[in-house]
Order: C-alpha cells, then sequence, then structure tokens
C-alpha cells in the first residue's frame, strides 16, 4: 500500500481489530520517523481503532505509552477503503515474545523492575488522562530502543500500546458498560461487581509482572480450564482475601 507519505511493509501482526504493518515515508521531508507500525481494518470494520485514535489524541505525547503520528485512509488493489492508524515501530517486539523467549525461567529481577516502573508510570498517565486502559497484559506493551547505538536490553523502554478497548474511567453511575479485555488479567471486581477502574489497571499488571518473573500465568490450570472455572477461581481468591 502506497498513500502518498508512506508504503507499507511486511506485516509484523494480526490482531482482533486489525492488522499491524512496518511502513516507512516515502520523502525524508516529512515528520514521519523512519520506520513506522501501521495498524490497518477495513473502513467498515474500523470503529475500534478509530475510537482507539481519540484515546490516543488524549493521552498523546508521554514516553511509557506508544506514540501515535496520525491516522489516514487508503485504498486497496482490490477497491476496498482501509483506515490506518500510524504508530511508533517499537523493534524489541512485545514483552509477550520477551517472555516466551527467556527460556522458561523468566526475566531478570533488574529488568522485571525497570519494566514494571515504565508500565506503571504509563498507567499513571493514562489513568490521570481520565482512561482505564482494560487490557493491560503482556501482548499489549511493547519494547522501544532508545538509544540508536546499541540493542543492549537495558535501553529498551516498556510503552503501554492497544488502547482500542480503553473506557472513560468513574463511569458506571452514567452508564453501563459490559467487561472488556482479557480474562486471565481481570480483577476480582470486573467479575463480582463488573466494575473496570483504575485499580483494575494494577491487577492486571500484577498478574504481567507474575508471568515475568515465573514465566507462568498466576491462574493457569491447564487447557481443561475453562472461562468459567477461571472466573470462579479468581473471585472465590478475592472473597478468601
Amino acid at each position: 500500500m502506497y498513500s502518498g507519505l508512506w508504503e507499507r511493509g511486511p506485516l509484523l501482526g494480526k490482531g482482533a481489530f486489525g492488522s499491524v504493518f512496518l511502513a516507512k515515508p516515502t520523502s525524508k521531508f516529512c515528520s514521519f520517523p523512519s520506520l513506522m507500525a501501521v495498524k490497518s481494518a477495513e473502513i467498515s470494520v474500523s470503529a475500534t481503532l478509530q475510537k482507539e485514535k481519540e484515546v490516543f489524541d488524549n493521552v498523546q505525547g508521554y514516553p511509557f505509552v506508544i506514540h501515535c503520528f496520525g491516522e489516514d485512509s487508503t485504498v486497496e488493489d482490490n477497491g476496498d477503503m482501509v483506515y490506518n492508524l500510524l504508530l511508533e515501530y517499537a523493534s524489541g517486539g512485545s514483552l509477550r515474545d520477551l517472555i516466551h523467549n527467556s527460556g522458561g525461567c523468566g526475566l531478570p529481577e533488574s529488568d522485571v523492575k525497570r519494566y514494571t516502573k515504565c508500565i506503571l508510570k504509563g498507567l499513571n498517565h493514562i489513568h490521570g488522562c481520565g482512561y482505564v486502559h482494560c487490557d493491560i497484559k503482556p501482548e499489549n506493551v511493547l519494547l522501544v530502543n532508545v538509544s540508536a547505538s546499541t540493542t543492549d536490553a537495558a535501553h529498551f523502554v516498556a510503552k503501554i500500546a492497544d488502547l482500542g478497548l480503553a473506557k472513560r474511567s468513574w463511569q458506571r453511575k452514567k452508564m453501563r458498560m459490559d467487561l472488556r479485555g482479557t480474562a486471565l488479567y481481570m480483577a476480582p471486581e470486573c467479575l463480582i461487581e463488573c466494575v473496570q477502574e483504575p485499580p483494575s489497571d494494577i491487577w492486571a499488571l500484577g498478574c504481567v509482572v507474575c508471568e515475568m518473573l515465573t514465566r507462568k500465568s498466576p491462574w493457569d490450570r491447564g487447557k481443561e480450564f475453562n472461562k468459567r472455572d477461571l472466573f470462579n477461581l479468581i473471585a472465590d481468591r478475592a472473597r478468601i482475601a
């Protein structure tokens, strides 16, 4: 795909709400960086991406949240209209990738501490802007190299991405909303009271920290463990506590 300002490259990954491609600007005089990640979806199914752009507009400009460079629409070769979100490229991949490649023993505590601090700062900013992320998990934390001269792990920072499920905080009395996010990272109050607010994101981060240290989810009970069992386990542990 060629938009006039940027050119789409190889596919980086697919998610529930769109496909992500590597992209580069077509002119050295434009304001885009040398590499970007472009999240794309057909216009007819792009409502979540457009909502994500709205959230980015309100939380933009913080070093621990992925940067958004803008949006545009393009036409595929088959004539389909596509909505594109132009995002910061994370050369280190996702935190999920890093955990998966850690060799079965988890990440070093020094790395866990550094990444946790980054995510906490990012969440504090998002919450301060009046939003709840609602889907904090390793897949939605990206690793960005902040040094042009080295690829050493110490020079990667964790940045929060995937804001498409974010909601305004403390809206429960005004608007009843369905639960959103990923079951393994939902807090007890989400399951018991259908409440998703800033503390729910902190709970999810706690689950992520456990995964970074152990390479396992604290709630993983194998393939035969279904969503209902998972919800009951999380809720029951909360009642016991």
